[in-house]
């Protein structure tokens, strides 16, 4: 199974007036500091705050009238869950999230104001897929996973087109690197525009399950931890039938930052561009701040999404980046 190029096309043509075709900036400070273009694409200014509602809307709409009667359910680290919910509203179908303990209380209460369902279990993404594995079994819901599953892959990817419309001459794109649904569909759009353009994925220390698994060469488990990136949280699945593979044969490297990388990613995103970003959303900055990219052209940052608690933010701004808060 895979995602390619035609999938992520007409993905893009039944989500078109659903989602924003979000800008691409150049950021003047980065480009100064590594000597070449850097854009930032500005994908935390998507109606749900971040760039999952892309997969979402693609997977709702490539259901059956019958799934749609059914309702939906997912897992998520919570903008999964917000764009589910969101596109599901849309269709005025019923919705159900799951979500561990460690999800932050801001995007927890994001969901519930679309007046959907929340189910809060356990300390990890696994512990909420085992109750969307029960209400599929129980209820009938449709499960429509976070990142595995072909139509979101694709969803994802249509911001892969958007980026090489908007910079056709990137030599690379940072994308923020997680159970791989953005990545992989990226690669596929990216790569099937212009397959020179490197694709980069960018993750956090503590807890990088694909990571891990790409160096295992099969999917592993990993303890999920408290980051301040926290929507790259969560395992890949040790049954993953998509995007390990894609990742593992599209990406061309993947780097890891410390939490002292991302809050510094997420500062220079306030201080030096004016935009608010989450730890997800900041980790192509951060890399490029700690030197783990080598630039060698026009660049493309990935800023995902802006979903982060305020007082969090205003901590970090303020030069109190420890994720001691988030594992108090």
């Amino acid at each position: 199974m895979t995602v390619e190029l035609q999938h992520i096309r007409i993905a893009r043509e039944r989500i078109a007036g659903k989602v924003e075709r979000t800008p691409t900036v150049l950021s003047q400070s980065l480009s100064d500091r590594v000597g070449h273009p850097v854009h930032l694409k500005l994908e935390h200014h998507q109606t749900t705050g971040a760039f999952k509602l892309r997969g979402a809307s693609n997977a709702i709409a490539a259901l059956s009238a019958e799934e749609k009667s059914r309702g939906v359910v997912a897992a998520s680290t919570g903008n999964h869950g917000r764009a589910l919910a969101h596109a599901a509203k849309l269709e005025d179908m019923r919705a159900v999230i799951c979500m561990s303990k460690l999800v932050p209380q801001n995007k927890l209460d994001a969901i519930r104001r679309l007046g959907v369902e929340v189910h809060i279990i356990g300390n990890s993404q696994d512990d909420a897929q085992r109750e969307v594995d029960r209400l599929v079994e129980e209820e009938g819901l449709v499960m429509l996973p976070p990142f595995d599953h072909p139509d979101i892959v694709a969803g994802q990817g249509t911001l892969g087109l958007e980026i090489m419309e908007q910079v056709p001459d990137a030599v690379a794109v940072l994308v923020p690197l997680s159970g791989g649904g953005l990545a992989s569909g990226m690669a596929a759009a990216v790569k099937g525009v212009s397959p020179r353009t490197k694709v980069i994925g960018i993750s956090m220390a503590r807890g990088a399950a694909m990571k891990a698994s790409l160096d295992a060469g099969r999917p592993v488990q990993v303890e999920e931890l408290p980051t301040l990136a926290d929507s790259l949280g969560g395992g890949i699945g040790l049954d993953n039938r998509l995007t390990f593979a894609m990742c593992r044969d599209l990406l061309d490297d993947v780097v890891l930052l410390s939490e002292d990388e991302i809050a510094a990613g997420i500062r220079h995103a306030y201080e030096q561009e004016r935009e608010i970003v989450e730890g997800a959303g900041a980790v192509g900055i951060g890399a490029l701040l700690a030197g783990k990219v080598e630039v060698s052209g026009p660049t493309v940052l990935i800023l995902s999404g802006r979903n982060i608690d305020m007082g969090l933010h205003r901590r970090i701004v303020c030069g109190e980046p420890s994720v001691r808060e988030r594992a108090a």
